[in-house]
């Protein structure tokens, strides 16, 4: 899953959120270094991204894309399933997503100085061109796209993937759908069992 969705997923505490949001540039056991809620936050995360990428729901999703974009497809569905996340908002949260984007904004600029050197960094630009509620709108999701291809020296083609996403869009919301029910209940209960291990 992308940015918006391990945000929603970490449910209502701070740090457990920002955990869940810096744990792609956590490294091994670097989180140990962290609060308890946000190592329960980044630990969340991999949970996350574990049984996303096996689960076969995603899978049917990411094999309509594999011969074209080979193993960024995964990459490219993360950010297709935000989409539909950011686009369905309403569905899952009853705070409408600039306020909810907004409050989250904050917090991060309210804890700026926990944040890794390279989540710093992308801040302002998150900010700026507010990828978050971005996410909403195909042209959204085509800039996210276009700034993926461009940090892989346009290896990717990741650019050209919004071509399937309109093609296919009813097969890609419905898997989406589907599976992010799982997605809570694995998230809500997996949280839990974190928590009681420290």
């Amino acid at each position: 899953m992308n940015f918006l969705a391990h945000i929603y997923l970490s449910g209502n505490n701070d740090f457990v959120t920002i955990g869940n949001f810096i744990a792609d540039g956590i490294r091994g056991k670097q989180y140990q270094k962290f609060p308890k809620d946000i190592q329960i936050g980044i630990l969340l995360h991999r949970e996350i991204d574990t049984f996303t990428d096996a689960h076969p729901t995603v899978r049917q999703s990411t094999k309509r894309l594999h011969e074209k974009y080979s193993h960024y497809s995964g990459v490219i569905v993360d950010i297709l399933y935000d989409h539909f996340l950011a686009k369905n908002w309403n569905a899952y949260c009853n705070v409408p997503l600039e306020r909810y984007v907004d409050n989250f904004y904050k917090l991060l600029e309210d804890n700026f100085e926990i944040l890794p050197v390279r989540t710093q960094k992308m801040l302002p630009f998150m900010i700026t061109d507010n990828w978050l509620v971005s996410y909403a709108e195909i042209d959204g999701i085509q800039r996210v796209l276009e700034g993926m291809n461009r940090r892989t020296k346009n290896k990717s083609k990741m650019n050209l993937a919004t071509t399937e996403l309109k093609q296919f869009y009813t097969e890609f919301e419905s898997e989406f759908t589907s599976f992010f029910k799982e997605l809570e209940a694995f998230s809500k209960k997996k949280k839990q069992e974190i928590i009681n291990t420290f």
